[in-house]
C-alpha cells in the first residue's frame, strides 16, 4: 500500500511540469472513458486523510454522464460529448450532503470541475484537464485499477465496516458496526451501529462478483445517532457487486460501480 501511494505521489510531482498547450499526444472522448484518481490539483500533489483514498471521477462517454467522489460526498453529473475531441465542458456536478471533518479538498475539486475546458492525454498514460488558457494543468487524473479478482468463498466471515456511502466509520463505537457472511448458508448477520442486521444474499448466474441484500431485517432501537447506521443500511440496500481495493480492503458497490461500504476484514 504506500508503495503505490509513493508511485501516485511521485507521479502527480512530475506531471505537474506537463503542459496543456502540447498537442503531442491528441486525446479523444474515448480516452477519458472510465474511473480515474484525481493525483494533483493546481499543481500540488493530493495527499489523502488517512484511511481515506483518492478522490475520483469516472466518465460515461456513451451516456455523457460523470460519477466520483470529490473527497468526502458522491459527486454525479452530465458532460457535452458533441464537442471537439480535446474539448470538455463538465458544467455544475451535484453532490450528497454528508459533512467531512475536513472538506478543503473536496471543495478544491469541485471548484477546479467548474474551469476545465479540455482534457489532453500525458506521456504516461495519465490524463490533465485543463483549463480555456492555462498552461499548467488544473487537474491530473491517473486511471483507477479495476476490481482486484475475489472470489465469494473469500468474501466469507467477518468484517468491520469502516466506511459507508463516503462517511468515514469512526473506531471505538460502543457497537463497532460490521457485518458476517456465511457462504455455504447465504446468510448474514451483523451491526450497523445501534440495530443488529440479519438476513440472507443473492448472487447473479454468471457473474462471479455479483452481491445483493434484498431481504435485511433489523432490530428496532433507537439511538442517540443514528447517522451512520442510516448511511450502512443504504449501503447494503444498493450494493450489487464487491471487489478488492488498492488499499487492501474490500468494497461493496451500486450498480453504477460507485463505492457504497468499504470493509476490513476482522
Amino acid at each position: 500500500m504506500k508503495r503505490n501511494f509513493v508511485s501516485l505521489c511521485m507521479a502527480a510531482a512530475l506531471i505537474g511540469l506537463s503542459s496543456c498547450a502540447s498537442t503531442k499526444n491528441a486525446a479523444t472522448l474515448t480516452d477519458i472513458d472510465g474511473e480515474w484518481n484525481i493525483i494533483e490539483l493546481n499543481g500540488t500533489a493530493v495527499v489523502p486523510a488517512p484511511g481515506q483514498e483518492f478522490p475520483f471521477i469516472g466518465f460515461d462517454t456513451k451516456a455523457g454522464r460523470l460519477h466520483g467522489n470529490a473527497g468526502c460526498n458522491r459527486m454525479m453529473g452530465s458532460f457535452d460529448t458533441s464537442l471537439k475531441p480535446g474539448l470538455i465542458s463538465l458544467g455544475q456536478a451535484g453532490t450528497t450532503r454528508m459533512m467531512c471533518q475536513d472538506m478543503t479538498l473536496e471543495n478544491n475539486v469541485l471548484n477546479t470541475l467548474k474551469q476545465v475546458k479540455k482534457y489532453v492525454k500525458l506521456d504516461d498514460g495519465s490524463m490533465a484537464l485543463c483549463g480555456k488558457s492555462a498552461k499548467r494543468p488544473l487537474m491530473v487524473l491517473k486511471k483507477r485499477q479495476g476490481n482486484a479478482a475475489m472470489t465469494l468463498a473469500e468474501l466469507g466471515g467477518k468484517w468491520k465496516i469502516v466506511k459507508a456511502n463516503g462517511m468515514p466509520v469512526p473506531d471505538g463505537m460502543e457497537k463497532q458496526p460490521f457485518i458476517e457472511l456465511d457462504i455455504a448458508a447465504r446468510k448474514v448477520h451483523g451491526c450497523a451501529g445501534c440495530n443488529l442486521v440479519n438476513g440472507g444474499f443473492e448472487t447473479e448466474e454468471g457473474k462471479a462478483s455479483s452481491i445483493a441484500f434484498p431481504q435485511l431485517i433489523s432490530t428496532m432501537m433507537m439511538c442517540p445517532d443514528m447517522n451512520i447506521e442510516s448511511q450502512i443500511l443504504k449501503a447494503l440496500n444498493s450494493a450489487k457487486s464487491f471487489g478488492k481495493l488498492d488499499n487492501g480492503s474490500v468494497a461493496l458497490y451500486d450498480e453504477n460501480e460507485t463505492v457504497v461500504m468499504e470493509l476490513v476484514k476482522e
